[in-house]
C-alpha cells in the first residue's frame, strides 16, 4: 500500500471537482466519501443531488476562513492531498475497511490525532476499487496550524502496519535514500513528448553512466555538456563549484526555456558533495611491490579488485564504499559488453543503484582499486576475450550476492531487494558469457586417467562439495581447466582450495561452473619461480629501507676537545 503526500495546495474546491469528476480518461467510478472527520454533518454530494461541492468546500474551508477574518493571519498552501493506493495483487477492500485505513492515515500524518476534538477537517473519497483520495484543510478547529513535520515517514510506518493487518502486499521499509517516484505532471509530460522516461529518471541513467568515465566533479560536468545535455553549474565569486543542474533537450516549461533538474532531486546520492566524496578520494598507501604485482588488463584488474569486496566487509564504512564502486563497474562492463550480454548487465546496473545508497556512511578511499578499475574498463578500446569476461560477469554475480546479505542482514530492504534482482539479470548474463567457454574447453576433454587423478584432487581439497561437482555438467570442462594450469606449472589440489576459500560453494546452483572462471582466472599465468619472486621482494624490501634511511635527517657532526671529555666524565 503506497500514501503518496501530495505538495500543499490551496484550491479546495478545484481539488474537490477533480476527485467528484469523470477522471482524465473518464476513469473515475461512483465517487462517494467513506471517511471524515467527526463533525462533519453534511451530505456526500456523490450520493445526494442537492448537495454541491462549492458547499462541502466552503465547510471544509470554514477553519480557514476564521483564522483569516478573525486571527488576521493568512493560511496558504492549505490544501492537503494524500492518494492512497493498494497493491493490484490485493484482494477488494471495502468501504469500511477503507474508511478506517484513511482514519489510521490522518492520525499517524497529524491531520487527525486519536481523541483531538479540535483536530484539522478532512474526508476521504472513493472513485475506484483500489484507491481513496483523503483530503484536508490544515487549520485546526482552534485556529492552530497541525504539525506535520516528519508526516511522511509516520504514514509510512502505518501502511506497512495496515497491510499486516489486512493480509495486503507487504512493501519494503524506506530510509529516505530511495529516488522521488515521478509526479503525475512528469509521467503525463513524458507520455505527451513520446518519451519512455520521465526526465528526472532519463538525466540519472545518463549521469550514472558517465560517473566511470570521470574523476571529479569538473570532469563529470564537462563530460554531461559534451555528450549534448545543457549544464548549469553553479559558482561562487572564487569561480570554484558550488553545485550544479542539469536538463534534457526537449524539455521545457511553459515559457520555452530549458527545465533544469539539481543533482539531489535526480538521487540522493549524486549532490555535488557526495559525488566529490565518491570521484575525488585519495588513493591509500600502497606497498612498494603492490603496482608491480598487477595484471596488465583492466579486466583482470577488475577481477582481483572484486576479491577485496567480500574480504573487508566486516567494516561498514568499507562495505558501503565497495558497494557503491560495484554499481559503477557493473555500468562500466555493461558498457563495453558484447551485444549478446549488454541488455542484461545494464538492467543489472539500473536495479543496482538503488542498492549503491544508503544511510551508511561511505569511506570511498577503501574502494579506490575498485573504482578505478571501473574508470580503466570504461577507458579502455579493445573487449576482454571470451574467458576474461566469463570471470569478470561471475565474479561480478557473486560480489552482487555479497552486497545483498551484507545489505540483508543490516535490514536495508529495499536495498536487498534491489541487490536480489540484479543478481537475477548478472546470472542470466554470466550463462551467456560462459556457454561459448565451456563448449571450447569440452571439446579438449583431458584423457581418462588425467580426469581421475584430477577427481582425486577435486575429493581432496574440497571433500564437502566433491560429489556435487563431479556429478555437474560442467565438470569435463573443469578437468580441461585443471589440466591446462597443471602444465603452467600450478598445483590443481592448490588452486582448488584457493577458489573455495575465496567462494563458498553451498549456495552455488552448479559449483563446476564457478570453479571454472575462478581457476582461469588465478591460474592464467605460469607458476612463478618461488625463488626468483623471493629475491626480488628481498631486493624490493632492501632499496625501500636504503631509502627511507637516506631520508631520515642525521644528528649534526659535533667536535669534542680533551677538556670536553673530562667535564663528562666527572658528571
Amino acid at each position: 500500500m503506497i500514501a503518496a503526500i501530495k505538495p500543499a495546495g490551496a484550491n479546495t474546491r478545484g481539488l474537490l471537482a477533480y476527485l467528484y469528476g469523470p477522471g482524465r480518461h473518464d476513469e473515475h467510478l461512483d465517487p462517494h466519501i467513506v471517511a471524515g472527520f467527526a463533525t462533519l454533518g453534511m451530505p456526500d454530494p456523490g450520493r445526494a443531488e442537492d448537495a454541491t461541492l462549492t458547499q462541502l468546500a466552503r465547510h471544509l474551508d470554514a477553519p480557514v476562513h476564521l483564522r483569516n477574518s478573525e486571527f488576521g493571519r493568512h493560511a496558504t498552501d492549505h490544501v492537503w492531498h494524500c492518494p492512497v493506493r493498494a497493491a493490484p495483487e490485493d484482494r477488494h477492500l471495502s468501504d469500511t475497511e477503507w474508511a478506517d485505513i484513511a482514519q489510521r492515515i490522518v492520525e499517524a500524518a497529524g491531520i487527525a490525532p486519536a481523541g483531538d476534538d479540535l483536530a484539522c477537517r478532512w474526508i476521504a473519497v472513493r472513485h475506484a476499487d483500489d484507491h481513496i483520495h483523503i483530503l484536508a484543510t490544515t487549520v485546526r478547529e482552534d485556529g492552530r496550524r497541525p504539525k506535520l513535520h516528519g508526516s511522511g515517514r509516520r504514514v509510512g510506518d502505518a501502511c506497512r502496519q495496515i497491510e499486516k493487518d489486512y493480509g495486503l502486499r507487504q512493501l519494503n521499509k524506506g530510509d529516505r535514500t530511495a529516488t522521488r517516484r515521478p509526479t503525475q505532471a512528469e509521467t503525463h509530460k513524458a507520455q505527451r513528448s513520446g518519451w519512455e522516461q520521465t526526465s528526472r529518471a532519463w538525466l540519472e541513467d545518463r549521469v550514472r553512466a558517465a560517473i566511470p568515465h570521470t574523476g571529479s566533479a569538473e570532469e563529470l560536468l564537462a563530460y554531461l555538456e559534451a555528450d549534448g545535455m545543457p549544464v548549469k553549474p553553479r559558482r561562487g565569486p572564487s569561480g570554484d563549484l558550488l553545485g550544479y543542474a542539469i536538463g534534457r533537450l526537449g524539455d521545457l516549461n511553459a515559457d520555452g526555456e530549458q527545465i533544469y533538474h539539481p543533482g539531489g532531486k535526480i538521487a540522493p546520492d549524486l549532490t555535488l558533495p557526495k559525488l566529490r566524496a565518491r570521484l575525488e578520494a585519495a588513493a591509500p598507501e600502497e606497498h612498494p611491490t603492490a603496482r608491480r604485482d598487477q595484471p596488465t588488463s583492466p579486466w583482470h584488474r577488475a577481477v582481483d579488485a572484486l576479491d577485496l569486496l567480500h574480504a573487508d566487509m566486516a567494516d561498514d564504512t568499507h562495505a558501503q564504499a565497495y558497494i557503491t564502486a560495484l554499481g559503477e563497474l557493473i555500468e562500466a562492463t555493461a558498457q563495453k559488453a558484447p551485444d549478446n550480454l549488454r541488455a542484461e548487465l545494464h538492467t543489472a546496473a539500473k536495479m543496482f543503484a538503488r542498492a549503491q545508497r544508503s544511510r551508511v556512511r561511505s569511506e570511498a578511499r577503501a574502494a579506490h582499486a575498485l573504482r578505478t578499475a571501473a574508470r580503466d574498463i570504461a577507458k579502455t578500446v579493445t573487449g576482454p576475450d571470451g574467458s576474461t569476461l566469463a570471470a569478470l560477469v561471475a565474479a561480478l554475480v557473486w560480489a552482487a550476492i555479497v552486497a545483498d546479505r551484507w545489505h540483508d542482514a543490516k535490514q536495508h530492504a529495499q536495498q536487498a531487494e534491489a541487490a536480489h534482482q540484479s543478481v537475477q539479470h548478472l546470472q542470466a548474463a554470466a550463462d551467456k558469457a560462459l556457454a561459448p567457454v565451456l563448449e571450447e574447453l569440452v571439446l579438449r576433454h583431458p584423457a581418462e586417467h588425467v580426469s581421475r587423478a584430477l577427481a582425486c584432487d577435486v575429493r581432496t581439497a574440497v571433500s564437502d562439495e566433491a560429489d556435487r561437482i563431479l556429478a555437474d555438467p560442467a565438470w569435463p570442462a573443469l578437468a580441461t581447466v585443471l589440466a591446462d594450469a597443471e602444465n603452467r606449472g600450478h598445483q590443481p589440489y592448490q588452486l582448488l582450495k584457493d577458489a573455495v576459500a575465496q567462494r563458498e560453494l553451498t549456495t552455488a546452483r552448479q559449483p563446476a561452473r564457478v570453479l571454472v572462471t575462478r581457476i582461469q582466472h588465478t591460474s592464467r599465468n605460469p607458476a612463478p619461480n618461488r625463488r626468483a619472486e623471493a629475491a626480488r621482494r628481498r631486493s624490493t624490501m632492501v632499496a625501500s629501507a636504503s631509502v627511507q634511511q637516506a631520508r631520515t635527517p642525521q644528528p649534526p657532526f659535533v667536535i669534542t676537545t680533551p677538556t670536553d671529555q673530562h667535564h663528562r666524565q666527572r658528571r
